[in-house]
């Protein structure tokens, strides 16, 4: 696409306490039943069941985000009630999940019935795009001298283990922990929903994605049954993402890895299978080795043209960039592909050129800023690990 068709690319609980659920007394029962459900394709894994781990030596932090950047949200509040398994919605998404995936209709059933609409999360995931801080103000936000300080000791705590995975697939670990530092600030805030109440809520309460939430919810049950999870304590983000890394059902999945070797794949309590999953993800998602990441540029005052909104394919070229006045801080090929990206200052417009490996980092996460902000945290990180000065 030529630079004059760019537009601006910007992105982007646990259960009540106290309360009696209808099937508290069946709990264990219900538990048994999804656990020995027969899979459709793929055996259970024949592991014990975790209970819900803490994060594994956490240091002090605050809540990032999954990359849609809000803060932190406040816990779970009391909600209506439960969902209508009668609903002609619920009830396709039920005999879907029964003759797909041989689950038995009574355990499903039951399952929905302990799950609770939360309406906070329809109220953050509803909030509008266009809200988003700018990337200064953005950047401020994440890129902090305490995440930076914690991520420098948290790296040195986990050196052996986590060079040792960044090298096996050929990620730099500054970006494992980068990422790491970004969705959980290092592990400590791993999320206050309980999943099988924001998947539902989104599933069946949320129509712009509820295609996509109905497919994740179906994906959890699986997984719980995969990694003997239980259903009604498994706990994660506004969005249902889980453990360190805030991987959603699918990708805990597909790309969550047992590196440790003990037959369970654990995002929560095992730190050589939450860095292999980070670095699993990045490789399968095409990581090169030894590759830029990002650049700075510098333009001709008042360029002719803008950047695509939401644009973050590689459409561009350094040399096609170059030929409208983009100049990029690095030496790279004039083939090589590229995206250019808005950063904007507190005193204008500025902007940035992404590489290949800066679009992998947004298949993480969809968005620009998150992007950014893995990039520079880990930089920062490692100038601070590979510093000579003590």
């Amino acid at each position: 696409m030529p630079c004059s068709a760019l537009r601006r690319a910007t992105n982007h609980g646990p259960p009540n306490e106290g309360k009696r659920h209808p099937l508290n007394g069946c709990r264990h029962v219900l538990i048994a039943v999804l656990a020995c459900a027969p899979l459709a394709s793929q055996p259970a894994a024949a592991q014990p069941p975790p209970a819900q781990p803490a994060p594994p030596s956490p240091p002090a932090a605050t809540q990032p985000a999954v990359a849609q950047s809000a803060p932190a949200p406040p816990g779970p509040e009391p909600t209506a009630a439960p969902f209508d398994v009668q609903r002609p919605e619920i009830a396709q998404w039920v005999e879907e999940v029964v003759s797909h995936d041989g689950w038995s209709r009574k355990a499903v059933v039951a399952l929905l019935t302990e799950a609770q609409p939360q309406a906070k999360v329809l109220e953050i995931m509803s909030r509008p795009l266009e809200r988003v801080a700018p990337w200064w103000e953005y950047r401020e936000r994440f890129i902090t001298q305490e995440r930076i300080d914690k991520g420098v000791q948290f790296w040195l705590d986990h050196q052996l283990a986590l060079e040792r995975i960044a090298a096996q697939y050929q990620v730099p670990p500054e970006y494992l922990v980068a990422i790491i530092g970004v969705e959980t600030f290092y592990g400590r805030t791993t999320g206050r929903y309980r999943v099988l109440d924001v998947l539902a809520t989104l599933a069946f309460d949320y129509p712009p994605r509820a295609n996509y939430f109905r497919g994740e919810l179906q994906q959890f049950l699986l997984l719980t049954r995969e990694n003997k999870l239980d259903p009604l304590t498994t706990m994660g983000s506004y969005a249902g993402a889980m453990g360190v890394p805030q991987f959603m059902p699918s990708v805990y999945r597909r790309y969550a890895v047992d590196a440790d070797t003990d037959k369970k794949r654990d995002l929560w309590g095992s730190w050589d299978d939450i860095f292999a999953s980070v670095a699993n993800y990045l490789h399968e998602h095409g990581w090169t080795p030894g590759a830029p990441v990002l650049a700075e540029t510098t333009l001709d005052p008042d360029p002719p043209f803008q950047i695509e909104p939401h644009n973050l394919e590689l459409n561009e070229t350094v040399g096609s960039l170059g030929a409208h006045g983009v100049k990029v801080a690095i030496d790279v090929p004039p083939d090589t592909p590229a995206v250019l990206v808005s950063a904007e200052q507190r005193d204008g417009p500025a902007y940035r050129v992404g590489f290949h490996n800066f679009y992998v980092i947004t298949r993480y996460n969809v968005s620009a800023r998150y992007a950014m902000t893995v990039h520079d945290l880990a930089a920062a990180i490692a100038a601070r690990v590979h510093s000579p000065q003590p």
